[in-house]
């Protein structure tokens, strides 16, 4: 059986890796994103650039292959990632749920492991189930295990029947974060990723819902930021504390690698287009 995994990464290309291998590439709707400036010198995405970053990936920590490292140290200085290993780290959070490549959405409560999946992946759409990555981060651990299926409520769901009570979720819909806002109340730490593409409307739901929201490339995010009083960090792709508990966890990162929150005055460096 083909396993095939399906992502929206490197400005929103839409990429597609079957057993191991790169076999469709869309064109980017973004074409210069700060961080793949600033980490691999990249002035302009192309669709060449695309598959040559994604086959990179796949040769050097095996994504979408057997091969897949699953621990990690640091790699972003500041991405939600990081919050989630240092939440982790510290106590503030006892599980994070994430999804990632070959497994689709796990609970995790290992710092290194919530680094290694989540850490070097974006944007993920649809993942087909590897047994040496679920092996690695526990059978029990993965919502579903045959079919590698990514669904942010039924792993919050999950986690809460393992006996995880503070647990922080990545949701991608707006919809997902309202549904796990009303089932869990305060007892969720929501945030929002990949955002690029949001609605004006999911833009909203963003701030009323989550903890902490990413600006990605999203205009909608950004402009809707204004609106709001937020702890912000990052000045390449902002993620913003929302609630008292998103900002602690962002706190706890930028004291764990000794940066402040920005400030109003410090100029952003955005992706190109805003979408």
């Amino acid at each position: 059986m083909t396993d095939r995994h399906v992502m929206r990464c490197l400005g929103m290309s839409r990429v597609v890796i079957e057993d191991g291998k790169v076999v469709e590439v869309g064109e980017p709707q973004i074409k210069f994103c700060p961080l793949f400036k600033k980490y691999r010198n990249i002035d302009e995405i192309t669709p060449d650039i695309v598959k040559e970053n994604i086959e990179f990936r796949i040769g050097s920590f095996g994504m979408c292959s057997g091969d897949r490292e699953i621990r990690m140290k640091d790699f972003l200085s500041f991405g939600i990632s990081e919050i989630l290993s240092s939440a982790l780290k510290h106590g503030a959070i006892d599980a994070a749920v994430i999804a990632a490549d070959g497994c689709g959405t796990v609970i995790v409560n290992d710092p290194e492991i919530v680094q290694g999946l989540g850490g070097r992946i974006s944007g993920l759409c649809e993942t087909s189930p590897i047994s040496s990555v679920i092996d690695g981060v526990g059978r029990d651990n993965v919502l579903d295990p045959d079919t590698a299926a990514m669904d942010a409520l039924r792993g919050i769901r999950k986690a809460k029947s393992m006996g995880f009570s503070r647990v922080a979720v990545t949701v991608v819909s707006m919809e997902d974060a309202d549904s796990i806002r009303k089932e869990f109340g305060d007892g969720a730490i929501i945030m929002a990723v990949h955002t690029s593409g949001t609605s004006e409307e999911d833009a909203c739901v963003a701030f009323d819902v989550c903890d902490v929201v990413t600006a990605c490339a999203s205009e909608h995010i950004r402009n809707e930021s204004k609106n709001r009083d937020l702890l912000i960090a990052g000045n390449r792709i902002p993620v913003y504390g929302v609630s008292d508990k998103g900002r602690e966890l962002i706190m706890m990162r930028l004291e764990e690698i000794n940066k402040e929150p920005r400030n109003g005055s410090e100029p952003e460096i955005p992706p190109h287009p805003l979408i």
